[in-house]
């Protein structure tokens, strides 16, 4: 490949890694939260909510149900009001962001439901209240599952991220779209290809690290 060609390459990869980065660490803060909300409203749980977790847990279903691709149309709106753009990276965040609250979400509330029951009750009888039982036992005792969850979550941004490309989000999949396969350029659409894998695997091969070393430090 040409200099142009490498030049082009390694800023779509840039471009991708700030969607991941950005949407990653937003649908986390939102997602994590909301799979707890889950999880403690839950029948039996420290704060049993028929009438609430029914509610979120329709929203979460309906979240889940809807395309990325159909998604990312049906919220230009709100994302060209929150970014001033319905084009670019930036506003491939909000879609991205979106999308993967719900995954997030359930992601948790599956962590947390590996939590062995004894130990919450073991802190209620010592009379722990609810955000005490969440903070100081629920989410540390969950933590290898949630990194787990984090990391599955994150290789799904990257398989979106590239799907944004598709309607101008930029990144690998706008790369290999534009100049790979409209202009017919094999080495760069393979590039891509092997970069979207490399990236792959290095997201992976960190969360499993991150796992091994909580699960031998508890």
């Amino acid at each position: 490949m040409s200099a142009n060609a490498w030049a082009l390459l390694l800023q779509a990869l840039w471009e991708t890694l700030y969607m991941v980065a950005a949407s990653g660490s937003l649908s986390f803060l939102l997602g994590i939260p909301l799979g707890i909300l889950l999880y403690i409203t839950r029948p039996g749980r420290i704060s049993e909510n028929h009438l609430a977790n029914t509610c979120l847990a329709s929203i979460v279903n309906a979240g889940r149900s809807i395309p990325f691709i159909i998604l990312m149309v049906a919220i230009i709106p709100l994302t060209r009001l929150l970014t001033g753009t319905s084009i670019g990276t930036t506003a491939a965040i909000v879609p991205l962001t979106i999308a993967a609250i719900p995954f997030v979400a359930r992601i948790a509330e599956g962590a947390l439901n590996e939590v062995p029951l004894g130990l919450v009750e073991a802190a209620q009888s010592m009379g722990a209240s609810p955000f005490q039982i969440v903070v100081r036992v629920l989410l540390p005792e969950a933590r290898p599952g949630l990194i787990n969850g984090m990391t599955i979550i994150s290789v799904t941004l990257v398989s979106y991220s590239a799907m944004a490309g598709a309607i101008g989000g930029g990144g690998l999949g706008d790369l290999g779209i534009r100049y790979g396969y409209q202009r017919f350029d094999g080495a760069i659409m393979l590039a891509t290809v092997i970069v979207l894998i490399a990236l792959v695997q290095l997201i992976q091969a960190a969360g499993d690290r991150m796992q091994r070393f909580y699960d031998k430090n508890q």
